[in-house]
């Protein structure tokens, strides 16, 4: 880099042959005494060893020499001012290259150094070389270190010491020698060639916003050093970090031509933690990229991640963000203990998202787990008021009126975001999370829409793979993702970990993997699809227990459930979200359809089932239920049958079933493989006025026969002479000592062959 060539910057002052006018006695500024016409100075035009040069007979204690006009300090640029001297006679003097650092508006600024090394000379005739380097940076070999506030000197030389002397002076050489501190001189701005001083104290942020803005399609250079960063910077061209920075949390790095992780390890010294928090503030605050890559990086992570935090200056968040393409692994480091807190409150009913009279209050954190009689599975602390004693909750209790104790357990998760008031369109994409058996995997934030999570990996959760405290849930994606559990080899019943769990509506898990967690979805919003994914929750034990895949909490569910490989797990409906869960109205049990799943089970008790209905309170009843085109399997055993009542808080009312569907479904060791409608073939072989017609007990889930569809006559109805009749019987349902069979009447007795469509809803 040469300005001069480069530019067009003129840098050299003109001979003087060309007039003494414009060489100053003084500092060089406007109205300056000149050597014009000053007796004890001449134009010498032939020296023998300068050719023309100035002589001068030094008459003051400081004989200044100063160029007239301004020569130019571009930022990033350094100038070598050289002068060659000799003594003609009289007094030897010292000579020193010297200059005037002048600022914008013509003011001087104070403070710099304007002197360069200083040389004796001693010998009459004896040519005597000085120079220096002035220049912004404080470099090895500059000299005159001016910072970046002067924008041109007045240079020259001082002759110092005794008066009396008569000197030569060869013409004054000023020439950029950038290029001395550039190691790569086309495409490299350095930091501190633009004022940074990089000792970890002096705020170097204005330095690096004019390297910046002086690089042009350069790239940045932030230097071997420390640099404190006071304030926010950001840096429009591409950089290289020799050096480290240092920030205060509120201050923000953007690094918008090179924002990805790595360049952010390499900005704070290879703290890979620290980087992340700062790539992840960035990226919540600037609209000049939608992403942060984490190229592939392992992070290790000490602590939970208050993403929040770590952006503190935002409580809420609604435009698209990516994290993406890395590892975030939890290093044992004893900072994922949960935070376990027993208070007691009270809860009633007409105030069902809240616990009052709270004790302890200001102990319980945001987002812990609520486990206590009554809880139904994952609740969770949505939002804590100290003033008022109350606590706010992801859903409503099932059976908990009144006053108990609550225990509240606060896992800790690799990235939080519950200290985020609402967070929309966040999207986590292909990230691993190691969560080493300690850390749980992600929290959401109370309130949200559409987090998308595709394509990541929770590896080894010690408690939670994906959490919500709230409605940050709402319309989520979580699609191709895995979930490895660490309980393997623990029995089912006795595995505590989950892989997801929502509140709020319109949900979609799809294509995902989850192996041996105690549950592998838990859902209490309402109008979700969960779709072709394989989760199995075996363990080694014969006739062993199993625990839901997926639980679904709300009565009116309005689910899908659709092409999974369901392994050793089973779909268990609830209404364990009402505070009263006696049927008092609504549609009852509503909503789901579960289609083209392949479900397999092995070494498990006879009574073991594939759909399940858990109703928390009496009257409750089933009012729209497809379960058609999957495949049940059981192997190693027989299985009596795949859906079933779970009576352990009450049964349903079977007079009151309603459009249920079950067809098109294979069974393999299944006792007995439900249909509805049901077509059973009978035979009636001995005359009868009335044929009474079994179920063989494949009515879905052991139900009533509430209404007959058609009945077909298989071949010829005789009477008791065997003699052909024609005859229509009535039918009467709801027969026998379990309702489960139905009565044809006719008008004598008969006998023959019929099928019968009935129903049990």
């Amino acid at each position: 880099m040469n300005k001069a060539i480069t530019d067009g910057v003129v840098l050299m002052p003109p001979e003087f042959g060309a007039g003494l006018g414009v060489w100053a006695r003084g500092d060089g500024v406007p109205g300056s005494d000149t050597y014009q016409n000053v007796a004890s100075a001449a134009f010498v035009p032939a020296d023998q060893d300068f050719g023309g040069c100035l002589e001068l007979l030094k008459t003051d204690s400081v004989q200044k020499i100063r160029y007239l006009g301004e020569t130019p300090l571009l930022p990033g640029c350094y100038l070598r001012i050289t002068a060659r001297v000799k003594a003609v006679s009289g007094n030897l003097p010292s000579v020193r290259i010297a200059g005037w650092a002048g600022a914008a508006g013509g003011g001087h600024v104070n403070g710099v150094t304007e002197v360069g090394p200083s040389a004796t000379i001693t010998n009459y005739g004896e040519v005597v070389e000085v120079s220096a380097i002035v220049g912004a940076g404080n470099r090895t070999g500059v000299d005159m270190v001016w910072g970046v506030q002067p924008i041109y000197g007045h240079f020259g030389l001082d002759l110092t010491g005794p008066n009396g002397g008569v000197v030569r002076v060869d013409d004054i050489v000023i020439e950029d020698v950038t290029e001395v501190f550039l190691r790569n001189i086309l495409n490299v701005v350095d930091v501190r060639d633009y004022g940074a001083v990089g000792d970890g104290t002096t705020n170097d942020a204005a330095a690096f916003e004019a390297a910046d803005a002086d690089a042009r399609g350069r790239r940045v250079l932030v230097s071997a050093g420390t640099y404190r960063l006071a304030s926010s910077v950001t840096l429009e061209s591409r950089v290289e970090f020799e050096g480290s920075v240092t920030m205060p949390d509120h201050a923000i790095l953007s690094l918008t031509k090179d924002f990805s992780l790595p360049t952010y390890i390499d900005a704070f010294g290879g703290d890979e933690e620290m980087a992340f928090r700062k790539a992840v503030q960035s990226l919540m605050n600037n609209a000049d990229h939608e992403s942060l890559d984490l190229a592939g990086r392992r992070v290790s992570i000490t602590a939970p991640i208050d993403v929040q935090q770590a952006v503190n200056n935002r409580t809420a968040y609604a435009q698209r963000r990516v994290i993406r393409n890395g590892q975030l692994r939890a290093e044992s480091t004893g900072n994922w203990a949960p935070t376990v807190v027993t208070s007691q409150a009270r809860y009633a009913a007409d105030n069902r998202f809240r616990l009052t009279n709270v004790t302890n209050v200001a102990n319980i954190p945001v987002g812990a787990l609520v486990e206590g009689n009554g809880v139904g599975r994952e609740i969770y602390v949505r939002d804590v008021n100290v003033a008022a004693q109350e606590v706010t909750l992801s859903q409503p209790l099932s059976d908990a009126i009144g006053t108990q104790s609550y225990t509240f357990t606060r896992f800790k998760y690799i990235l939080d975001f519950s200290g985020f008031e609402k967070l929309d369109q966040f999207v986590l994409e292909d990230i691993e999370f190691q969560c080493q058996e300690e850390a749980s995997g992600v929290l959401l934030a109370p309130l949200g829409t559409i987090m998308q999570i595709r394509d990541c990996t929770f590896n080894r959760p010690g408690h939670r793979g994906i959490s919500s405290p709230g409605d940050g849930c709402q319309g989520m994606l979580v699609d191709y993702c895995q979930f490895i559990s660490h309980e393997g080899g623990t029995l089912t019943q006795n595995r505590v970990s989950v892989a997801i769990n929502s509140n709020a509506n319109d949900v979609k898990i799809r294509n995902c993997r989850a192996s041996q967690f105690r549950h592998f979805a838990v859902i209490s919003g309402a109008h979700t699809t969960i779709a072709n994914n394989h989760f199995f929750q075996g363990d080694e034990s014969s006739n062993g227990l199993r625990s839901a895949g997926i639980v679904l909490c709300l009565r009116a569910c309005n689910a899908s459930i659709t092409g999974n490989y369901i392994d050793n797990a089973f779909i268990e409906w609830t209404n364990e979200r009402e505070p009263e869960p006696d049927f008092s109205g609504g549609f009852g049990f509503a909503g789901l359809s579960v289609t083209g799943n392949v479900f397999l089970s092995s070494n498990v008790a006879p009574w073991f089932s594939f759909v399940v209905v858990k109703p928390y309170g009496s009257g409750q009843f089933v009012n729209g239920l497809n379960v058609s085109g999957n495949t049940f399997r059981c192997v190693g055993t027989t299985m009596n049958r795949v859906e079933r009542v779970d009576t352990s808080f009450s049964g349903l009312d079977f007079a009151r079933m309603k459009k249920i569907t079950f067809v098109g479904n294979t069974y393999h060791n299944i006792e007995f493989g439900a249909e509805n409608p049901l077509v059973v073939a009978h035979s009636q072989n001995t005359p009868e006025q009335v044929w009474e017609v079994s179920t063989d007990g494949r009515l879905p889930f052991n139900g009533y026969a509430l209404d007959v569809d058609a009945v077909a006559l298989r071949g010829r109805l005789r009477n008791e002479s065997n003699v052909s009749r024609y005859d229509n019987p009535h039918t009467e349902t709801r027969r026998g000592p379990a309702e489960d069979e139905i009565h044809l009447t006719f008008s004598a007795p008969m006998r023959g062959d019929v099928n019968v469509t009935m129903r049990m809803d």
